[in-house]
């Protein structure tokens, strides 16, 4: 049985088969149900009355009620003419202008009918003005519903075939008074009572037509929670069939070349959340399963260096690493942060840039397909199809957001099963909205700095004050 939402929107009175096609082009609404999920992008206050007295020129939209008292036209060129009507409130006059559509106004709004004006004020020749108003007729414009209007956002196209945000208003309005019954539901009540959320009817109607700022907020804060409630439940379920799928490199040996960093390379002794975040990989790596996991952490927490002994185990076990940089500055920090660390055991590490090319390039691909070469660290330069792996065994990504899916799908291609993953980033996530954004990533949080690390410092400075944050810097 089809829902009324599935109904085509051509048979929605005010619309028909040439504003089907706009509608469809322009904003891919081609049922009752596309309709009502093209929401406003602002919200007006109709609810108050003024008079003209009170207006000033910076003032936002306001209302206006009264009578037109008569109609001036004057020709400002060939096909151009501009429509004045001299509107009054009973105490005061003010002008309502049109530049187009002239031929329409006249028709349609006739000398001493009550009409509520709606639009924002300016002033211009000592008068205030009103340029092409919103109008409605005191008989058919009832205040106490009005509430917050809504405005739609509309193209070029649509305004010149005559939709405009206010046709896109009569036309949801025009479909929810149609609909009798409630919509169905899509969550269940334990979700919806639990969060205290507004039903699926109420928030489409009340992001359509809200009485008032509460109303809105309630229909918004429905709407999105669904939203986010089913993509969330989508990167789950796409995560459940990767997982399935995919199994992972079982890296069970903890080895010569990890022990030997560990106890004579190893800078300073690890902090409780490094250690914890390590055995969190450590387990990923070991039970069969491909690793898929998001460390976060402040500058100077010590990612690097956790990623660099997960690469050690990767090493120990046979298998290369890579490390993938946003920027090719980043990506030679990377790689001297790595050359320092491991320093006499024996690991190999090289640079894959742009930069690098010519011989010292051949060099490097060559000792990476014959597996000489331990951990790669580079750009999107990783990505290119004549860099071959002899053995990828794990991927470590930093700054994930600043790479797609795509990429990111390249580095699995890199062997015959895809490599452990492990992506770094160093931006503040809330838990949730990680879950969310990185929703097929299991997430490690390193919340604690190494001994003698300074806190990050945030600061917020005005041009005039350059100078004295860089001498600031420089004394640091």
């Amino acid at each position: 049985m089809h829902s009324i939402l599935d109904q085509d929107i051509m048979y929605l009175p005010g619309v028909g088969p040439r504003k089907k096609e706009i509608l469809s082009k322009e904003l891919n609404i081609n049922t009752f149900g596309d309709l009502l999920e093209y929401y406003p992008y602002k919200y007006v206050d109709r609810t108050q009355i003024y008079r003209i007295a009170q207006l000033q020129g910076d003032m936002p939209y306001v209302q206006l009620k009264g009578r037109i008292l008569s109609f001036e036209e004057f020709d400002m060129g060939p096909r151009r003419k501009r429509l004045i009507a001299h509107f009054s409130d009973g105490w005061n006059v003010a002008d309502l202008v049109w530049f187009q559509g002239t031929k329409y106004i006249l028709n349609t709004y006739k000398v001493g009918v009550d009409y509520i004006v709606f639009g924002k004020p300016s002033m211009y020749g000592g008068r205030f003005q009103i340029a092409h108003p919103d109008i409605d007729e005191v008989t058919e414009l009832k205040l106490t519903e009005m509430g917050m209007q809504p405005h739609y956002g509309t193209s070029e196209r649509m305004k010149k075939a005559g939709i405009t945000s206010r046709t896109m208003e009569k036309l949801t309005k025009g479909l929810l008074e149609q609909m009798q019954a409630p919509l169905t539901e899509t969550l269940p009540p334990f979700i919806t009572n639990a969060l205290h959320l507004a039903s699926r009817d109420e928030a489409m109607r009340g992001v359509h037509y809200p009485h008032n700022n509460d109303e809105l907020q309630r229909a918004q804060m429905r709407l999105k929670f669904e939203e986010l409630f089913y993509v969330q439940l989508n990167i789950l379920r796409y995560a459940n069939y990767h997982r399935r799928k995919y199994r992972g490199y079982n890296f069970s040996k903890i080895g010569q070349y990890f022990n030997d960093f560990y106890h004579n390379n190893l800078p300073f002794e690890l902090t409780d959340a490094q250690k914890r975040v390590m055995h969190e990989i450590r387990n990923d790596m070991d039970c069969g399963r491909q690793m898929n996991r998001l460390v976060q952490g402040d500058v100077g927490s010590g990612k690097t260096l956790v990623a660099l002994m997960a690469m050690l185990i990767a090493v120990d076990n046979g298998f290369q690493a890579c490390l993938m940089a946003p920027t090719e500055i980043l990506a030679e920090q990377h790689l001297a942060t790595v050359l320092q660390m491991l320093k006499g055991t024996g690991v190999t590490a090289e640079l894959l840039t742009g930069i690098v090319k010519g011989k010292r390039r051949t060099d490097v691909l060559q000792r990476l397909a014959s597996g000489e070469l331990h951990i790669l660290v580079g750009t999107h330069a990783l990505l290119e199809d004549n860099v071959q792996f002899a053995n990828l065994g794990l991927a470590v990504v930093d700054e994930q957001h600043r790479f797609g899916v795509k990429q990111r799908a390249k580095l699995w291609a890199k062997n015959d099963n895809p490599p452990h993953v492990l992506v770094m980033t160093a931006t503040p996530i809330p838990r949730t909205l990680a879950m969310t954004i990185y929703g097929d990533l299991d997430v490690s949080v390193i919340d604690e700095l190494p001994p003698g690390r300074k806190p990050i410092q945030t600061l917020h400075k005005y041009d005039n004050q350059t100078t004295s944050l860089y001498a600031a810097f420089a004394n640091r």
